[in-house]
């Protein structure tokens, strides 16, 4: 009798925790795995020459962000006699400083760019769905960025840059920005992680399991509370990474553009070619990806953005 009852307190206890978890919200790898095919499914490659297959894959992010609540809208801007556009969706608060969350959908070449970046932008659309379903106390903005590739890297021809500047411009309160910038791949092997400082690999490891916050030296307040909050999240390793702006990758990504007009910015990534080797090489593909590992991603961000 006593065994029946502690099992049937030991089920109830499992479906409360349950709950409580799931009331926090938890990234679903088949539906990251399911975004995935469908940013990966256009017809040619979703490069800067190529504007049908970046509007399949923003029309796609749009009609995503509208069935969560969203809100999108698209922020279009012309370079070279063509029109390239940012798809931008809020959530929470209509006022107050606002936390902007990006990734980039468009490759590098005749490449699928599975984990650069279709990944983040997976990750961008997972999130919509959580901050949907609970949502956040602070303004959130999710913007998909084009044009972060060459030719137009470091350039005011970004998606990112344009998006930072119209803030600037609207003197919008910003808290600070996350980029998501390649989440997907990870390995237990041994010295599959590399540094841009040999030495690093004493302090951080040579497994690459394990995902980095990014930011340079005074990087600002927003960044350091990301940094510490995020750190406190499970299961995923979590490893910080500051250094000089200078460093070779530091600054790899769209964040660099939100650093440019004064905003607080990190990049949250697995730390692109020091770890994947098929860094804008077209063996970068859904196979070589652990979207298990890519779950843990968001929900650390989701539950660390909760905390604002």
């Amino acid at each position: 009798m006593h065994k029946v009852m502690l099992y049937r307190f030991f089920v109830c206890f499992l479906l409360l925790l349950t709950c409580l978890l799931n009331s926090f919200g938890q990234s679903d790898s088949a539906v990251l795995s399911r975004h995935m095919d469908s940013i990966l499914a256009t017809q040619g490659w979703r490069t800067h020459q190529n504007i049908d297959a970046l509007n399949q894959v923003s029309q796609y992010i749009f009609d995503h962000f509208e069935n969560e609540g969203g809100k999108p809208n698209f922020q279009s801007y012309e370079v070279n006699l063509k029109q390239y556009r940012n798809v931008i969706a809020s959530y929470g608060p209509e006022d107050g400083p606002r936390i902007i969350v990006g990734a980039h959908y468009d490759v590098c070449g005749p490449q699928d760019g599975a984990d650069d970046n279709a990944s983040g932008i997976a990750g961008l659309l997972e999130l919509a769905r959580l901050l949907h379903q609970n949502p956040p106390q602070s303004r959130i903005d999710l913007v998909a960025y084009t044009l972060e590739e060459p030719p137009f890297f470091r350039s005011e021809k970004m998606g990112s840059y344009v998006h930072a500047k119209s803030l600037y411009d609207g003197d919008t309160q910003v808290e600070g920005m996350i980029v998501l910038e390649m989440i997907g791949y990870f390995s237990d092997e041994k010295k599959s992680q590399e540094f841009p400082f040999g030495p690093l690999a004493l302090v951080y490891g040579n497994r690459g399991d394990f995902i980095t916050v990014v930011k340079k030296f005074g990087a600002g307040k927003f960044a350091r509370r990301i940094n510490r909050r995020i750190r406190t999240k499970k299961p995923l390793r979590v490893r910080t990474f500051t250094g000089p702006k200078r460093l070779p990758g530091i600054d790899f990504s769209d964040h660099l553009n939100y650093w440019a007009f004064g905003y607080s910015a990190l990049m949250i990534t697995n730390s692109a070619f020091y770890r994947n080797k098929n860094y804008h090489e077209p063996t970068d593909t859904k196979e070589t990806l652990d979207f298990k590992k890519m779950a843990q991603v968001v929900d650390l961000v989701f539950n660390t953005l909760r905390t604002f």
